[in-house]
């Protein structure tokens, strides 16, 4: 465990190092169409997950990549690590996320989110925030963009019981397009809260998309099974894997 320990705090040095740099590359974007800054960003992303492996031996296996739909989408994806909010960009052609305002208050990385169309929502101001999330929500998927939306609203540990908010469902039905159901288990290799991180196979399964149209209850009951089921299935195959390399699964992670 001590050479994880320091893989672990090697790997987060260079990772926030690497952000301000890939920030400072980015700069002249500012002065460019939004796809500019998007082709850094995915090149950061990249770059992040090529590091995972060299530094932390956290291999990335990605599944039913051929499910992914063409054009406008709603991506719906289990959220239990910081991880899924750079790793899942580069399946996507205009990927826009639902985010808290506050990130947008970070200096130079705030103005980036802002520059990139994220679309950042005061989780404290009501319903007429929510509405005027919505309504931007829906634009930019009818424009063409693919959202990218954590259901729970937060990072969830894993084995944790699902808590799907209300609010998803009803962006899935003003957007009144596929919605695409994403599982992973990337808190056991990520976990919140902790700069720790574990070696092994993190997993990301894209999953049969549900059409448009749906009735409300049905969809939140579909998505929440789908997702929580294969999410299970996946945990379950890398506790397995990671009893083999370390002899037991690491405290930090067990549900």
């Amino acid at each position: 465990m001590a050479l994880i320990f320091l893989r672990s705090l090697i790997f987060n040095l260079v990772f926030y190092v690497a952000l301000v740099l890939w920030m400072i590359f980015a700069l002249p974007t500012f002065l460019m169409p939004r796809p500019a800054l998007m082709t850094v960003v995915d090149l950061w992303a990249r770059s992040n997950i090529w590091l995972m492996r060299i530094i932390c031996g956290i291999k990335v296996e990605y599944r039913g990549v051929e499910k992914i739909p063409k054009g406008p989408l709603i991506v719906a994806a289990k959220h239990q690590s910081m991880w899924e909010t750079f790793g899942l960009l580069q399946f996507f052609d205009h990927p826009l996320y639902i985010l808290k305002r506050e990130l947008e208050w970070l200096p130079l990385f705030g103005q980036y989110l802002r520059k990139a169309e994220m679309i950042g929502i005061d989780r404290n101001a009501g319903g007429k925030a929510l509405l005027a999330m919505m309504r931007r929500a829906r634009e930019a998927v009818r424009d063409g963009g693919q959202l990218i939306i954590f259901p729970e609203g937060t990072r969830r540990p894993v084995g944790a019981a699902p808590a799907y908010k209300s609010g998803f469902s009803q962006i899935y039905i003003g957007c009144g397009v596929t919605c695409l159901p994403v599982a992973l288990n990337s808190g056991l290799f990520w976990p919140r809260r902790t700069f720790m991180r574990y070696p092994g196979t993190l997993t990301v399964e894209f999953l049969d998309p549900l059409p448009p149209g749906l009735p409300r209850q049905e969809f939140i009951d579909e998505v929440t099974q789908v997702i929580e089921e294969a999410t299970d299935r996946l945990v379950e195959s890398a506790r397995q894997e990671q009893a083999q390399l370390f002899g037991r699964v690491p405290d930090s992670v067990k549900a």
